[in-house]
């Protein structure tokens, strides 16, 4: 029994000596995830020597190497895959204290992070983030922008609480709810021969230089599958020109005459109305979709995101 105490004191004692902070934990797991010092300095606002004293001083305290250089990418060390989950439990729970100290005390003040995929990250939250900024002076949306796979998978990483995508998600673990309609049309320069044309035929599309978006994009996967459902066809059918890595590349390139594409008309507002963009219809092919709100069901919302939620819910039903 003796040695038992012993053994257990001797653990006490390593553990009391192994002091670290959550800002050095936090700090960290950042680096883990951007894979870059420089980037994870920039996330915190802070100098990249001072993310790298952080990251310095917890494997001091740890007595161990957390981060690996793998040329111009950091990953961590055995080691550091392991803390790298702990600290994110522990993160994890200083968020939740924090939260329900926030409801506790009836405070709306703090940082919401946010995924849009191109089309809602561009085109649509932007046009809603006034209003809730009008409405929630305190509270701060921190928006990142990707392709909807890049955002469903930092969504399942948890380093962003809620999401708006283009395509409703599979994955089990997600939870997607219904927000805004979405017309897919094809868009051509307003000089192009098709400008003054109604509409064309799929066999004339398929002649065409064509831009597509990249692999990813629920823009692509979306006009892809309509394709193959109602006419058989794959992109490989078509004349690619480009694969471009955004709707605003994209669009850039109709507009320069790099070819046409088939894009959101959320997207083209503005150069519908200003004439340098023509939709034309696709002779037996309507694309339709929707956005959709996404989040982890295994993960608990905070009364932050509650209330974004909600108010993207509201915005759904007021269109």
């Amino acid at each position: 029994m003796k040695k038992k105490k012993s053994s257990r004191k001797k653990q006490a004692d390593f553990c009391n000596d192994m002091d670290f902070n959550l800002k050095q934990c936090e700090t960290f797991c950042k680096v883990v995830e951007l894979k870059s010092f420089s980037k994870a300095a920039a996330d915190f606002h802070i100098t990249q020597a001072s993310a790298s004293e952080r990251v310095a001083n917890l494997e001091k305290i740890v007595g161990i190497k957390l981060l690996d250089r793998l040329g111009r990418q950091i990953v961590p060390s055995s080691a550091g895959k392991m803390l790298y989950k702990k600290a994110k439990e522990l993160l994890a729970y200083k968020e939740q204290a924090c939260w329900e100290l926030n409801e506790f005390l009836g405070v709306q003040r703090g940082d919401i992070s946010v995924g849009g995929s191109t089309i809602p990250g561009e085109f649509i939250l932007p046009m809603h983030l006034g209003e809730f900024r009008q409405l929630h002076p305190d509270i701060q949306i921190k928006l990142e922008i990707g392709d909807t796979r890049k955002i469903v998978n930092k969504i399942l990483d948890g380093c962003l609480e809620i999401a708006v995508v283009g395509s409703k998600e599979s994955n089990q673990l997600i939870v997607s709810e219904r927000l805004w309609d979405d017309e897919l049309v094809l868009a051509v320069n307003s000089e192009h021969r098709w400008a003054s044309k109604r509409r064309v035929t799929i066999k004339e599309l398929q002649d065409e230089p064509f831009i597509i978006r990249e692999l990813g994009s629920a823009t692509r996967y979306i006009v892809e599958k309509h394709l193959m459902d109602s006419q058989n066809l794959s992109f490989n059918d078509f004349n690619i020109v480009a694969v471009l890595g955004s709707s605003t590349a994209v669009k850039e390139g109709v507009k320069n005459n790099l070819g046409v594409s088939i894009l959101s008309k959320w997207s083209i507002v503005s150069e519908l109305e200003c004439g340098k963009i023509k939709a034309v219809q696709i002779q037996n092919l309507k694309i339709l979709r929707n956005f959709f709100l996404i989040h982890d069901k295994r993960r608990a919302q905070s009364p932050l995101c509650s209330v974004f939620r909600q108010f993207l819910l509201d915005k759904t039903y007021e269109k």
